[in-house]
């Protein structure tokens, strides 16, 4: 239960919740935490940041505060792998204890949602995280709940968290870049260094780079070699467009590979490539890596390092949230 007095009047009494102070472009943070006593020269400061009145609690049987409640709501909505952080103000953050691939059990968080009086806010599902990130928010709207209310929060959550973190192990990699102009030495290749930089800063081993040229066969041969060689993964780039010498689909097939798509509804990134050859993945990667900063590449390459297989279902649901911000034409 809570009761509302007047500021003035609230001199040795215990705040019953956070007071938040906004300095426009420069601060937003608590001014006063739970439990401070209120002194005498407080009282300026609290009118200056709009509380005029302050709360006194009186807990009945059956509430909680909105820091214990979120404590709850954070501990049944996070998967292994995830801390909590204390309340501040009313909210408890869930942050990464690894770098992976954030997963979300959308359906679970909507009806987390709708229960009303409380919020779990997300990153989008399948973001790759770093250690220390924060992945999710929860907190209650009002500052006293009813437990019941709470209670039901966990419940859909008791089969399943709702935000887990998929490991991405360290994985052996190879990448063959096709084109003539590059394998005769005509033009110097620009994937590897790009390839390489995002392979690493995922904890993987860009093992081996191989040149073919517009060849479906040597294309072929080059990911037979790779998988008998121990490969994880295979990148393949260059040459998924539509002109005559853009062969490495062919060469992708040639190889025995089955082709789970070739199109993605991804901007940066529709020619690209999704295959698998007995279960070690290929992906063919178009040109957009050399010069679109985010790509399909980057929305798969952890998915795949993490282990997962990606199927034809998965690439179709990439359409929303597809463009990427800074791709513009």
């Amino acid at each position: 239960m809570l009761k509302v007095i007047p500021v003035e009047e609230a001199v040795g009494m215990r705040l019953a919740h956070d007071i938040t102070e906004i300095v426009p472009g420069k601060h937003k943070g608590p001014a006063f935490r739970r439990g401070h006593v209120v002194r005498p020269e407080d009282v300026p400061k609290l009118l200056d940041v709009g509380k005029a009145h302050l709360y006194i609690m009186e807990l009945e049987e059956g509430e909680l505060h909105e820091e214990d409640a979120a404590k709850r709501l954070a501990g049944a909505a996070a998967g292994p792998r995830i801390r909590l952080t204390d309340p501040v103000e009313g909210r408890v953050n869930l942050v990464a204890e690894i770098a992976g691939v954030m997963k979300v059990d959308t359906e679970l968080l909507n009806r987390f949602n709708a229960l009303g009086d409380l919020i779990l806010a997300t990153l989008p599902s399948n973001s790759y995280v770093k250690k220390g990130d924060v992945l999710a928010g929860t907190r209650t709207i009002p500052v006293v709940v009813k437990e019941d209310l709470v209670k039901k929060a966990e419940a859909i959550c008791k089969a399943k968290p709702i935000v887990t973190i998929l490991p991405v192990p360290s994985r052996r990699v190879h990448l063959i870049v096709t084109g003539s102009e590059v394998f005769t030495g005509r033009i110097k290749d620009g994937f590897e260094p790009v390839v390489r930089r995002k392979v690493t800063e995922m904890g993987s081993d860009l093992e081996a780079v191989k040149l073919a040229p517009d060849d479906p066969a040597r294309i072929a041969a080059h990911i037979k070699d790779s998988l008998k060689a121990g490969a994880e993964l295979v990148l393949v780039s260059g040459g998924m467009s539509v002109d005559p010498d853009d062969l490495t689909p062919e060469g992708i097939r040639q190889s025995g590979a089955s082709v789970e798509c070739h199109g993605f509804p991804v901007l940066p990134g529709s020619m690209f490539l999704m295959a698998y050859l007995k279960e070690t993945p290929i992906l063919g990667l178009s040109g957009c890596v050399l010069h679109d900063p985010v790509s399909a590449f980057d929305l798969l390459l952890p998915r795949l390092l993490a282990g997962e297989k990606i199927m034809r279902s998965d690439i179709i649901t990439l359409g929303h949230g597809g463009l990427q911000k800074k791709h513009d034409h």
